[in-house]
């Protein structure tokens, strides 16, 4: 899977065109890798990492490195947004498997997790 931060406006109009068009070329990537994209806001990746959505920028960062028992932030700081992100689809992914599971009257298991993996 593929997970990425949402449509991201930034005050300068080149920075946000940038953004755009590197986002689009994750999602090519991904795409022809056949691999299922997630979007995810910027707000809901901070609630799910720190706990709230107006989180601060080294929130986000000192929560990256406290749930991944890290020594420090990780370094280049945007290493931290792409961290926090990916532990939001952990987080999101999971809760979404487990909610399929249970529809379909099946208990979730690591192993079943494993299969579904390596099933795709």
């Amino acid at each position: 899977a593929c997970a990425i931060e949402d449509g991201f406006l930034a005050t300068n109009v080149k920075v946000t065109l940038k953004l755009g068009q590197v986002r689009g070329v994750a999602m090519l990537v991904a795409e022809r890798a056949a691999l299922e994209v997630h979007e995810y806001s910027p707000r809901l990746v901070k609630q799910t990492v720190v706990g709230h959505g107006n989180a601060e920028k080294f929130q986000v960062q000192q929560m990256v490195k406290t749930l991944l028992s890290l020594k420090n932030v990780p370094e280049p700081h945007d290493a931290a947004d792409a961290l926090a992100v990916a532990i939001c689809h952990f987080h999101h992914a999971c809760f979404a498997q487990r909610i399929l599971a249970a529809q379909a009257g099946t208990k979730l298991t690591s192993a079943n997790l494993t299969r579904r993996r390596a099933s795709r």
